[in-house]
């Protein structure tokens, strides 16, 4: 489980927040505005009962300062014994079922080549984050979203596919030690099903394996059936099923 663990904080630093104390091996993030991810507990290492307890009230007082709902990322075996069952009886909710996976490069590029062009950028292009918004944005304020691809600190590629002049589908890679993780894939609606998601994995990928890394890591939704097929075609097989809990 020591990968996995270094997998999550790799992906937390891929996912900048606004605001970040650390608690032992805790990482306490708040992001404001932006995905909510970005803004749940980190919570890693093993401390002993007296500590776990001191820990999650340490972490409901940074949420309940901020004003925002105290939700921790459970990943079995990189958490604390039992922080799940002492987080399910303070009546914290069970939520959002996900899945950390990881892919060899040379397996994610294995048949990949394809008509469709991509074209990588080292910085979001606005049509870059349009096609993204329009997935992802549920219609919000764009600028949280702006605001933390600012402050990545990592190298990054920026992926878009294009019909004619517009983007149909984009993707994000963020290297990190060896490994490369990918973020913000996005699909038109109308431009689903043809391969513009398979070529920006692969584009990607060659980004990736330029920077030297060797293997790729994602994170998705184990009820997004759809994305969870392109990534199995792609080669990605599960590290870890992992979850979050959410004060009620």
């Amino acid at each position: 489980m020591t990968a996995v663990r270094e997998l999550q904080e790799r992906a937390a630093r891929a996912l900048p927040a606004e605001q970040l104390e650390r608690a032992g091996e805790w990482w306490l993030r708040h992001t404001p505005g932006a995905s909510w991810w970005a803004g749940s507990v980190l919570p890693h290492g093993h401390p002993g009962a007296d500590d776990l307890a001191r820990r999650i009230a340490r972490a409901e007082r940074f949420y309940g300062e901020r004003g925002v709902t105290t939700r921790f990322q459970i990943s079995p075996g990189a958490c604390p014994d039992g922080l799940d069952a002492v987080l399910a009886e303070r009546g914290y909710r069970r939520e959002s079922p996900m899945s950390l996976r990881t892919a060899p490069i040379a397996r994610v590029l294995d048949g990949a080549d394809g008509p469709l062009r991509v074209h990588i950028e080292n910085t979001p292009t606005p049509a870059w984050f349009a096609a993204w918004h329009a997935v992802h944005g549920d219609g919000g304020d764009p600028r949280p979203e702006w605001d933390l691809l600012a402050r990545l600190r990592q190298p990054s590629a920026y992926a878009a596919v294009t019909d004619g002049a517009e983007v149909i589908a984009v993707g994000r890679a963020t290297a990190d030690t060896g490994w490369a993780g990918l973020f913000g894939m996005a699909t038109l609606p109308e431009a689903r099903g043809k391969g513009a998601a398979r070529a920006v994995l692969a584009g990607l990928a060659r980004w990736a394996a330029r920077q030297g890394a060797s293997d790729l890591y994602l994170q998705v939704e184990r009820d997004n059936g759809a994305a969870v097929r392109l990534y199995e075609r792609a080669g990605f097989t599960e590290a870890c099923a992992y979850h979050y809990r959410v004060a009620s």
